[in-house]
């Protein structure tokens, strides 16, 4: 087991994840799950943001799971995951993942627009799909709270995940955003990251799995 991979001097360590992580990780995926505000309000059961976003990537794809933890208290305030094939991803999700959550989300049930989305994307999969990003095999979501935002620590995440894409021979990666998380996209812009012409209601950013770059960095 790895240990720390990133811990420079009373900040945050960052680590491999570890199933004791789940229900800490869930619980920033919701509270960040508004554009990176609290998204708990929004949904009679906000553990659906989590059971598409979080869950099935710690279960199916663990080795890319990377968690942001306090020094001392080793409590989880941030983390990255991902896959590294999002095709195979959606067919082990519609065959491992699904059944299991499924009845306590069942389709349908939404009281908004937002929920109603949301189930969709639940029991639908395939829309992680798209010719567009067939040059971008892999995917990730990174999340870390406010008290975890602007100390590097994000990008150290994003490249402790690059670098695990890279030794699985992965070339390129994307993401998929809120185009109202102006915060988020000034950040991935800053680490490489540029727009993939896509039609849809989020942004999609792509970048190679090449080692992280700041302007002006040799």
């Amino acid at each position: 087991m790895i240990g720390r991979l990133w811990n420079p001097g009373g900040m945050p360590t960052i680590r491999p994840y570890r199933a004791s992580d789940r229900e800490a990780l869930y619980d920033i995926c919701v509270r960040t799950g508004d554009a990176g505000a609290d998204a708990t309000a929004l949904y009679r059961d906000p553990r659906i943001l989590p059971d598409i976003f979080t869950g099935p990537y710690v279960e199916l794809e663990p080795e890319l799971a990377f968690v942001l933890a306090e020094d001392g208290s080793d409590r989880p305030v941030g983390y990255i995951i991902g896959t590294a094939d999002t095709p195979r991803f959606v067919a082990e999700y519609r065959r491992r993942w699904l059944p299991g959550v499924a009845a306590r989300h069942p389709e349908g049930g939404g009281r908004s627009g937002l929920e109603t989305e949301r189930l969709h994307q639940l029991h639908h999969p395939e829309w992680m799909l798209a010719e567009e990003l067939a040059d971008y095999p892999a995917h990730l979501h990174i999340d870390l709270l406010p008290e975890a935002q602007g100390s590097g620590a994000g990008r150290a995440l994003m490249g402790a995940f690059l670098a695990a894409l890279r030794a699985a021979g992965v070339p390129r990666v994307h993401l998929g955003m809120a185009a109202a998380n102006t915060g988020a996209r000034a950040f991935y812009d800053r680490l490489g990251f540029h727009e993939i012409a896509i039609e849809g209601p989020a942004v999609l950013l792509g970048r190679t799995t090449a080692e992280l770059r700041l302007p002006g960095e040799a």
